[in-house]
């Protein structure tokens, strides 16, 4: 017998198009240190993989060593606006309905991305949903942050443990959600570069107005 399985979420590119606040605060610190500005696409493009990532992404296409003494400097310049860093992000069409309709059947929500924690909960608390999240882990709550496995299982257990569906839009989730065990449910409109097709997932969608018929067709968690 079928219960209501936690669907967790990861949230740059799933939930929320955050990529002009990033675009933004990576082309200021850049800016602050004579360095060319970048465009949208190419900052987009560093998006999922963490800010110890990101930052060296900004140093790699600026011509600068991205292991080198900038790199620490820069990492804590972004850290300083990135929590800040909410007012040109906003939700993907159909979010707020599909998380109230997911919630109103009994799934569990959780999120799990490489965000660092404090500004995942600035921007959920920016858009009212900080209290729609029974577990949040972001990309510092752990020694280890996505694709390895640990972040998206702890988030799990938090929840109560008992199988998932997480739901993301990039190579990054789908190796992570691989790497658990978990079914994947692909968002094709987010930040990924590969195919559709190419891309290993369980189901796709375009429109959060299907999420729930998506989730119900992948859960598999059985009454304890």
């Amino acid at each position: 017998m079928k219960r209501p399985c936690p669907v967790i979420f990861d949230l740059d590119g799933t939930l929320i198009d955050s990529a002009p606040d990033i675009h933004a605060a990576a082309n200021a610190i850049l800016a602050e240190r004579g360095l060319a500005p970048l465009s949208l696409v190419q900052v987009r493009s560093f998006v999922g993989k963490g800010v110890p990532h990101l930052v060296q992404c900004l140093l790699e296409a600026s011509h600068k060593d991205p292991h080198g003494p900038m790199h620490g400097e820069m990492m804590r310049a972004f850290a300083a606006r990135y929590e800040k860093a909410v007012h040109l992000t906003t939700l993907y069409p159909g979010v707020r309905e599909a998380l109230s309709a997911l919630a109103a059947k009994g799934h569990p929500l959780g999120i799990c991305t490489n965000k660092p924690i404090a500004p995942t909960r600035a921007v959920l608390a920016h858009f009212g949903l900080l209290d729609s999240f029974g577990a949040i882990l972001g990309g510092d709550s752990l020694p280890m942050r996505k694709p390895d496995p640990a972040p998206l299982i702890k988030c799990l257990w938090d929840l109560g443990d008992g199988g998932a569906v997480y739901v993301g839009d990039s190579e990054v989730d789908a190796e992570t959600a691989r790497a658990a065990r978990l079914p994947f449910a692909l968002f094709t409109e987010g930040y990924r570069r590969t195919p559709v097709k190419d891309l290993p997932h369980d189901a796709a969608f375009s429109d959060f107005a299907a999420l729930v018929e998506v989730v119900e067709s992948l859960a598999t968690c059985s009454v304890r």
